[in-house]
Formats: C-alpha cells, sequence, structure tokens
C-alpha cells in the first residue's frame, strides 16, 4: 500500500485517526499504563483506560495530553507510536502526511512539541491546524465563503470558540474549561457535601447519564459509591441531577463567556450571518444535556448541536486532506 494521508484529533480524551480514503480507523481514549519504575509502556487506548483508578502501586495510567497540550511529551510519542503501527502504517511504502489539530491559543513552544511528537511518531510532513476551524468543516458548514460561521468546540481539556469566514479563523477564543472540569467538579461537590471519595470515571459517569445544563434542569437521580471519608468503608449515596447541574455551573458560564466574548468582537456583517445561520456545537461537550438551550438563551442565537459531535474534528482533517492546499496557505 502506498504511504497515505493522515489526520489525528489529538484529544486530550480522545484520540481519532482518519485515513485517507478509509475514513476514522481509530477512536480511544488518550490514556497510557506506565510501569513505575523501567517506564515501560505497557497498554495504551481503551486497555490503559480500563485500569484509571484500579492499578497496583508500581503502575500508573496516565493521560499524557493536558489541557489540550502536551503535559508528558516521551508518553504522547509512544501513544501516538501505538496508534499508529495499530494501524498498520508500517504495509505502507513511504511516511504518510500528517494533518494535526491544535487548540487557537497555545505557544509556538507547545505547537513544536505537537509537531515533533509527530514527527518521531512516523509522519513524513507534518501540517498543523486550528481546531475550531477543522471541526467546522467536519460539522459541514461551508467556512470557504465570505460569510460568518460560528463554532462552539467543547473538547475534555479546552474549549474553542470561532467565527470563521473566507477560510480562516476572524475571531476566536480558546479556555481550558471543557469536559475534564466538569467531572473535576463533580468530583468535589460530592467529596465535600457528601463526605465520599469517588474515581474519575464514576464523575464521568455522573455526567453522562444525570449532568445537565439546561435552564429548565432535568429530572432523574443516580445511586453512585466509593469511599467514605471518615468510616474509610465502601458507601453508596443518591446524587440528583440538580445538584450536579448546581456543582458545574461555574464552569458553564465561562464557555458561555467565552462565546460572549467573541460575539462581541465580531464584525457586525459576519454577526449578521451568525443570527441567521446560528451557532455549531461540536466535541464531546456537545452531549451535555440542554448546552445548546443554555447557550442559545444566554446568546440569543438559535444553536444546533452537530451530527456525531465527536468526530467532528476527525471528519474534518479528512476534508482538509483532500485539500492540503488550503491547509498550506493558511498553515
Amino acid at each position: 500500500m502506498f504511504g497515505r494521508d493522515i489526520g489525528i484529533d489529538l484529544g486530550t480524551a480522545n484520540v481519532l485517526i482518519h485515513v485517507k480514503g478509509r475514513g476514522i480507523v481509530l477512536d480511544e481514549p488518550s490514556v497510557v499504563a506506565i510501569e513505575t519504575g523501567s517506564g515501560q509502556v505497557l497498554a495504551v487506548g481503551e486497555e490503559a483506560f480500563n485500569m484509571v483508578g484500579r492499578t497496583p502501586g508500581n503502575i500508573v495510567a496516565i493521560r499524557p495530553l493536558k489541557d489540550g497540550v502536551i503535559a508528558d511529551f516521551d508518553t504522547t510519542e509512544a501513544m501516538l507510536r501505538h496508534f499508529l503501527q495499530k494501524i498498520n502504517m508500517r504495509g505502507w511504502f513511504s511516511k504518510p502526511r500528517i494533518l494535526i489539530c491544535c487548540p487557537t491559543n497555545i505557544t509556538s513552544v507547545e505547537q513544536k512539541a505537537i509537531r515533533e511528537a509527530a514527527e518521531k511518531s512516523g509522519g513524513k510532513q507534518i501540517y498543523m491546524e486550528a481546531e475550531p476551524k477543522v471541526a467546522a468543516v467536519g460539522a459541514g458548514m461551508d467556512i470557504w465563503q465570505p460569510s460568518g460561521n460560528m463554532v462552539v468546540d467543547i473538547g475534555g481539556g479546552t474549549t474553542d470558540v470561532a467565527v470563521l469566514s473566507m477560510g480562516d479563523i476572524v475571531t476566536a477564543e480558546s479556555i481550558r474549561v471543557a469536559g475534564d472540569r466538569f467531572d473535576q467538579d463533580i468530583l468535589t461537590h460530592i467529596k465535600k457535601k457528601h463526605k465520599l471519595m469517588i474515581g474519575e470515571r464514576t464523575a464521568e459517569l455522573i455526567k453522562k447519564e444525570i449532568g445537565t445544563v439546561s435552564p429548565q434542569g432535568r429530572d432523574g437521580d443516580m445511586e453512585i459509591r466509593g469511599r467514605d471519608m471518615v468510616t474509610g468503608l465502601p458507601k453508596t449515596i443518591m446524587v440528583t441531577a440538580q445538584e450536579v447541574k448546581q456543582a458545574m455551573s461555574e464552569s458553564v458560564s465561562h464557555i458561555v463567556q467565552a462565546a460572549r466574548t467573541v460575539l462581541e468582537i465580531t464584525p457586525p456583517e459576519l454577526s449578521a450571518d451568525i443570527i441567521d445561520r446560528g451557532i455549531t456545537i461540536t466535541g464531546g461537550g456537545a452531549y451535555l444535556h440542554g448546552i445548546d438551550e443554555l447557550l442559545s438563551d444566554e446568546l440569543l442565537v438559535p444553536v444546533f448541536v452537530a451530527e456525531e459531535p465527536m468526530q467532528c474534528v476527525a471528519k474534518g482533517t479528512g476534508i482538509l486532506l483532500e485539500n492540503l492546499d488550503k491547509v498550506r496557505r493558511n498553515r
């Protein structure tokens, strides 16, 4: 098989890989299990994610990306190399060209780290593109016309808000508040209010099952188990949707504020387009119950959730790989 072009959505929570001509071939958690003494990588992706919070002392399951950027360079490189081997890149005659996405406000040092990790993992030429632009393309927005398109990409580590026109970003804001912060909010709330220690996976499950930010709220409660901080013994409690909403409210307000800031600095002609076209939400955070209603109420603009929001960035890389001249020009 000849060398192919690869698009990578290097997310804080998940890594998705799109191979030109084949579509999305990999979607796994950004987690690596390492033996602490030797530094040997024991598991990557789904297998490592199943170990989170359940490993013996000599094994740690870590996320090498934090807030959308590389926190542990060597582990990120090992993870990328593992994923590229998994999609059988070795059977190709030449090294692939890789298009990789990054948040809008990362520093040149952080950008260089992502580029180097991709090069060391086996890429020939590395192209980098801003995440909200790629997400907008993947969500089916025609950003190449002289009209305003607005996207809110809520990932695991960052939320990127951008207004796009004529194939590039006009105004943008990136904040390090997203899905992981919501999990942390829930974990902290349960620790403070119920004196119960729970793990990150339980917090994420609570968010998915009964989490809401809808102005109308949501009914429902959930039984959760953890370790009682007073007795040290296992304990079961009930958590309501309303208290989960309360726990996440401050973080969610940061996302609303970021969207408002972008709208306030958007040229008036483009603002008029956004009123007509609305705002599209992409990323895993789009699944949070009521996020579209909340943004619509606060910004007074129609808000829509993209189809398969978690795959928008990966799909967008696929479309841009077909049009690499547009990436080169705006790189």
